[in-house]
């Protein structure tokens, strides 16, 4: 799973193809305005797609612990004591 720190990754590179654009601007290449447009939409879009799988992450687990605070306690106690009474 991607971690916050891919995210930073992403994050540097979109700065520097930004910085790219910018400057490419002053030129005035088209072709190369359209190159950089399309990388930093990619890289927006795997940005988007590690905050979606990180939130998701955290949602399960938020609700596996509220789960097991409803259901009377810790998930490892209960999964020691479920295994040792079928033995």
């Amino acid at each position: 799973m991607a971690s916050l720190k891919d995210v930073e990754r992403v994050a540097d590179d979109l700065q520097s193809l930004v910085g790219e654009l910018r400057s490419e601007l002053q030129n005035g290449d088209f072709d190369r305005l359209t190159k950089l447009a399309d990388e930093i939409s990619e890289h927006a879009d795997n940005a988007a797609e590690t905050f979606s799988n990180v939130n998701e992450t955290l949602m399960s687990r938020i609700g596996e612990l509220s789960g097991n605070k409803r259901n009377g306690g810790g998930g490892r106690s209960r999964a020691k004591s479920e295994s040792s009474s079928t033995k």
